[in-house]
């Protein structure tokens, strides 16, 4: 990388720090409210969710580290939270007028997430972005194409990408399983993100850039999406006493919140992303 470009990229760093600083001041509080209704909470369009007041969010630019996102697709969330002292759900909604559901080659899905300093100091927070040593932070991810999965009945495969393709044979249809096994890449290892486990949400962990890692042994987040009239609308729901690696959260309590959304169609993956800094949020009793 050349000087002048590094120069170039902290300059935009110290102004997004400064943006971020002020758009931070913007969100005082997202006041999740107690309702009547049992969680776990899964439908977006549930009535319940008038009950809740709504934050906008302000979204920012990653161009804190390599590959950037300087020009992200999505900019604002609309955020709502509601908790039955169990469980706790948050509601978020952004435009995007191309539903990106399947993951083919050069092509990526939709995807948000929520993230919280796995121990909340209000005065010593971990970065918002995915934590630091020392800072660990939890981050539930909600994905399009793991939502259309379930929704399948099964993960997609090469003849739903391409019906038109032909195959001569698989592995797996010469092979016993276990030996077939090494022809299936990280499927065959049981990665976790290549395929949805029960829910479209996946819990994760951090403590800084190139640190996230899947919580294997306690995924209790569940959620759901609908995409409609040109944009999303997801909820994520979580026990308020989860796992004992999972954030705990307690009516009348208080935490802080931040943000991240990926835009498939802009082919926003990984770091190319739109974030947030930290919001306060406090339960209702």
């Amino acid at each position: 990388m050349t000087t002048r470009r590094r120069t170039r990229l902290a300059l935009a760093a110290a102004a997004l720090l400064l943006a971020a600083s002020e758009a931070g001041a913007q969100v005082t509080e997202l006041r999740v409210v107690r309702v009547r209704e049992e969680g776990p909470f899964r439908d977006p369009a549930a009535a319940f969710w008038k009950e809740a007041p709504t934050t906008a969010v302000t979204l920012l630019p990653q161009a804190m580290t390599l590959p950037n996102n300087l020009k992200p697709a999505v900019q604002s969330l609309q955020v709502r939270g509601v908790h039955d002292g169990e469980w706790i759900a948050f509601l978020l909604e952004w435009p995007d007028t191309t539903k990106s559901d399947r993951i083919v080659v050069d092509q990526f899905g939709d995807k948000v997430a929520i993230e919280f300093p796995a121990e909340f100091k209000k005065d010593a927070l971990p970065s918002p972005m995915m934590g630091n040593p020392g800072g660990r932070v939890e981050i539930w991810q909600w994905r399009a194409p793991f939502q259309q999965d379930l929704e399948r009945g099964r993960p997609q495969v090469a003849s739903d990408l391409y019906p038109n393709a032909h195959v001569d044979v698989y592995p797996d249809e010469l092979l016993r399983a276990i030996d077939a096994r090494p022809y299936m890449g990280a499927v065959g290892v049981d990665n976790l993100i290549t395929r949805a486990d029960k829910s479209p949400v996946l819990e994760q962990i951090a403590e800084g850039w190139g640190s996230l890692t899947i919580q294997p042994d306690d995924q209790q987040a569940d959620g759901k999406g609908e995409w409609a009239d040109g944009g999303w609308r997801v909820v994520m729901t979580h026990p308020l006493v989860g796992g004992e690696t999972d954030v705990r959260f307690a009516p009348g309590g208080e935490t802080a919140v931040a943000f991240a959304v990926w835009d498939g169609g802009s082919r926003e993956a990984g770091p190319r992303k739109s974030w947030s800094t930290w919001a306060a949020v406090k339960l209702a009793e």
